[in-house]
């Protein structure tokens, strides 16, 4: 049996996320179809995150097991390429890796950002890439908020619902704010996110940005959604990448 690890990108616009169920195609799903029609039998493929439907990814982590025979990783990645061919994914990277890697559980670090076009007229080239915000933000008094982000906390505010984590405790590293031209780029980074947990936080800070008298440690000590801002669209956010021990 051998290992691949693979990267990705996708445009998650038409996909019901990353997660194989009946209601349409997933990545998943488009991914174990195109194994099968590769190696001829169903093989599971898991990633380094579950995204949502309509959120886009740049490089996705994922791996799969393929036994009985032994390809060269450039075969997969051409053979999987040609198969997905018209679907909106494409494999970026492939190589082997032992079978004590894992997408998911060796993950060290996921990587999002948040893209938000910000000016009157609407989005038309960025249609279902960003979320189009007309009003002008504050984008001082967001960064400031976003300092407050930062680190360990409960992070009960901002996680969907129907979250199935165990704990809201959650430690966050990285959460930056930058502009270009009318573009505002949210980045963030942890070991591991909640269920909506980044577009929680945008929607918050996009409130605030808006002049909205949101308090940050307020909000975490509430512990209560709807302390915090609106869920931000799906559209407007990218998997970025995944790092690992392994990684250069």
């Amino acid at each position: 049996m051998s290992r691949y690890k693979i990267i990705l990108e996708y445009d998650g616009t038409d996909l019901i996320g990353w997660q194989e169920n009946r209601q349409g195609d997933s990545v998943q799903s488009l991914l174990k179809s195109a194994l099968k029609q590769f190696i001829g039998k169903t093989t599971d493929v898991v990633a380094a995150g579950r995204t949502d439907a309509g959120v886009h990814a740049l490089g996705m982590v994922a791996h799969f097991d393929i036994a009985d025979k032994d390809y060269d990783a450039d075969t997969v990645m051409r053979a999987l390429n040609f198969y997905l061919t018209g679907k909106p994914i494409a494999v970026l990277f492939c190589q082997k890796v032992g079978d004590d890697f894992h997408a998911r559980f060796s993950c060290l670090r996921r990587n999002y950002k948040y893209l938000v076009l910000n000016r009157r007229p609407p989005a038309v080239l960025s249609s279902n890439r960003v979320w189009w915000v007309p009003r002008k933000l504050n984008i001082k008094a967001m960064r400031v908020a976003a300092e407050k982000l930062l680190g360990r906390h409960d992070f009960t505010s901002f996680r969907a619902s129907e979250c199935q984590a165990k704990s809201p405790i959650k430690t966050l590293d990285l959460c930056k704010i930058k502009k270009s031209g009318d573009m505002i780029i949210f980045e963030f980074s942890a070991k591991s996110f909640l269920h909506h947990q980044v577009r929680n936080m945008v929607g918050t800070l996009i409130e605030i940005g808006l002049g909205k008298p949101l308090d940050i440690q307020e909000i975490f000590n509430a512990k209560d959604r709807s302390a915090a801002g609106p869920t931000a669209p799906a559209s407007g956010l990218y998997f970025v990448s995944a790092q690992y021990a392994t990684d250069d």
